[in-house]
């Protein structure tokens, strides 16, 4: 039995859980913790903000699988943590947060950088802890990672009074965790399974919608049995993009607002619909009472929350998908549907004629841009896309075919999430290539996180799609709101002087001809690398689905002509 101190119990207990790297800010109420932090095998990511350091955990926690750490002092170092804890709450991402908080005896007083940061994160944690007694922090600590990593994933926070960082304790770390009320949900009756594979020989039209959920449960291998024995087509989620290879022939892509019209139409006209691991969120589904109205729907997740919440299941099945596909799969018999896919391949080869790559144009297109990143790459890098129009493009122009290559922000949003999650994702898979997609209002957000690339010599790449807007508000203005461009048009700053003020080299890019040179220079580049794309200032993401209609009426871009 050791006698620790509680700064100490807080480093030995993460080593225990296998922590190797935290993202932080440190601070008064957490200075206890730094102070011991140099005897404890951990590497300590000095983030420029408090909000980038989530990012980075979150990130961090995407890319590799494992728990994601992030460290802050109180107050307003713990506030600033807020919206990258939000950020992965919706998208069920494991990160544990530890913030300082003021020493016990002046908790509710509103002391100096006091706030109740355990009440502000309630409902955006998946559970959170105030610590003022020594004595429980091994165990706090113990469940905290146990609760983060299991079952749907999701962020704890622990918020630790100073004074308890420096008390002392016979420092035991348990072995198991007794959390009575934490139920994990159990295995599905063999009838369920029975009756879910009944459903699919039945079908004439089925199609699966595969979401987070499956990459959450290391499920592709599964999946890929399940739809190459059944033959049926797939459409992903924003963020179950990988989930299969876009590259196979029975994947559709991307689905919902920004979905291929094919992917879109193939929903509605469905005659089955198996859902893994999607909580059929708005942007997928359009107007809910208008979604599939032809299918039957059969849910598959981990969280009973998620069944029926907008869409009614006729059949739930509740469980993890690694154990689920596996004994599903055996009971699905062998089909062609060859009418269901000549008749997606017909609505493909539609999408295809108004595909405005194919065009012949000499402006500078997003699409292009994305395009000639993925024939550079061939998709063997981890992409890091923000939120907006260049997220959108991303998904629908890089061709993804690896197992977690696509991180973004798919729930809340969040403009600011991909310089950080890189540096999270770059940190925890030193050996991957990992580009960031951004728009240049998202960029400067978090633009501040180009000093912890150059510091942690991180060989991220960067390019920048910047048209000069906040782009998808700008979108919605001209098509929605009488092309009024109210708060949208943005001045930003020479982003490649910018990028050398850090030590990362730049080239700016106006010319179509020039995109292909500049992203083949920056995959030669061994360090980090920025690229600044002028793009054309008004162009829109398509299809688009409006605002309260289904998703298979879409506003489409005009089928292309030769000039």
């Amino acid at each position: 039995m050791m006698k620790l101190t509680g700064a100490q119990v807080v480093w030995e207990s993460l080593v225990r859980e296998g922590v190797e790297t935290i993202f932080g800010i440190t601070g008064g109420a957490v200075i206890h913790l730094y102070h011991t932090l140099p005897e404890y095998p951990i590497h300590h990511v000095l983030m420029r903000h408090e909000q980038a350091a989530a990012h980075a955990a979150d990130g961090y926690a995407r890319a590799t699988g494992k728990v994601g750490v992030c460290i802050a002092t109180s107050g307003p170092g713990a506030t600033n943590l807020v919206t990258g804890l939000a950020t992965a709450y919706m998208d069920s991402s494991p990160v544990v947060a530890i913030t300082g908080q003021v020493p016990t005896l002046v908790i509710g007083t509103d002391a100096f950088q006091e706030v109740d940061i355990t009440g502000i994160t309630h409902p955006i944690t998946k559970h959170n802890y105030l610590v003022t007694d020594v004595q429980e922090l091994p165990t706090i600590i113990r469940e905290a990672f146990y609760i983060a990593r299991t079952g749907r994933p999701g962020p704890v926070l622990i918020d630790i009074a100073k004074d308890v960082q420096a008390a002392e304790v016979d420092y035991v770390y348990p072995d198991e965790v007794s959390l009575p009320g934490y139920l994990l949900p159990g295995t599905p009756s063999p009838s369920q399974l029975q009756q879910a594979a009944q459903m699919i020989n039945e079908a004439e039209r089925p199609l699966i919608i595969a979401g987070h959920g499956v990459i959450l449960a290391a499920a592709e291998d599964a999946l890929l049995e399940l739809v190459e024995k059944g033959n049926i087509p797939i459409v992903t989620t924003l963020l179950g993009i990988g989930a299969l290879s876009e590259a196979h022939p029975f994947c559709l892509g991307m689905a919902g607002m920004h979905g291929e019209a094919y992917t879109n139409l193939a929903l509605s006209q469905a005659d089955l619909i198996v859902s893994l691991g999607s909580r059929f969120d708005d942007r997928l589904t359009g107007q809910v009472d208008q979604f599939a109205r032809q299918a039957q729907i059969i849910h598959v997740d981990l969280d009973p929350v998620e069944i029926d919440k907008t869409v009614p299941a006729d059949l739930a099945v509740l469980g993890d998908l690694k154990e689920i596909l596996p004994a599903l799969t055996p009971l699905v018999e062998e089909r062609a549907h060859s009418k269901w896919m000549k008749r997606i391949r017909e609505w493909r080869s539609d999408s295809a004629k108004r595909d405005i790559v194919g065009q012949e144009t000499d402006e500078l297109i997003p699409q292009y841009v994305v395009r000639q990143i993925w024939e550079a790459t061939q998709g063997e890098v981890v992409m890091v896309s923000d939120v907006g129009q260049n997220q959108m493009w991303e998904a629908q122009y890089f061709v993804h075919h690896r197992r977690r290559g696509l991180l973004s922000s798919g729930g809340l949003g969040t403009m600011g999430f991909a310089l950080p999650a890189a540096i999270g994702a770059q940190t925890g898979c030193p050996d991957e290539r990992v580009w960031v997609t951004v728009g240049d209002g998202g960029f400067q957000m978090n633009i501040q996180e180009l000093a912890t690339v150059v510091q942690e010599k991180l060989p991220i790449k960067i390019a920048i799609l910047n048209n000069g807007y906040l782009g998808m508000v700008r979108q919605w203005q001209q098509l929605f709101f009488e092309g009024r461009y109210s708060g949208t048009p943005l001045l930003g700053p020479d982003f490649v002087r910018l990028a050398e003020a850090y030590g990362i080299p730049g080239i700016t890019v106006r010319e179509k001809s020039e995109v292909g040179p500049a992203v083949s220079q920056a995959v030669a580049t061994d360090g980090p690398m920025l690229m600044d794309f002028h793009i054309v200032q008004e162009e829109n993401v398509y299809p688009m689905v409006a605002p309260g209609a289904s998703v298979s009426d879409m506003i489409r871009r005009p089928v292309a002509t030769k000039k």
